[in-house]
């Protein structure tokens, strides 16, 4: 019984995290940010600021600075010994960064 129970909570924990709700939340928060910016324009004048805004495109992510890369790379690398990590790290931190 007890792992029918434990079945029926993932399968309803998958269903919750994949609805329609959960991926509009960025959405949402765009516009909540969208009205705080758009202030006390009205009629025609908010209305194309929120098209604007809402239509934004959200901002690149800055590159991962060396010491975030080195980071990143050493917890990769964890099981790797002498050579093999040698190798691994060179070609990880000559790579592009993964943002």
């Amino acid at each position: 019984m007890k792992i029918q129970s434990a079945i029926a909570t993932l399968v309803l924990g998958a269903v919750l995290v994949s609805s329609p709700v959960f991926a509009d939340n960025s959405q949402q928060t765009k516009m909540a940010d969208c009205n705080k910016q758009a202030g006390d324009k009205k009629g025609d004048d908010r209305k194309a600021f929120m098209k604007t805004c809402l239509s934004a495109k959200p901002a690149a992510a800055a590159p991962m600075s060396q010491q975030d890369k080195m980071k990143a790379c050493n917890t990769q690398a964890t099981g790797k010994k002498g050579d093999d990590r040698k190798a691994f790290m060179k070609t990880c931190l000559s790579s592009a960064p993964a943002n």
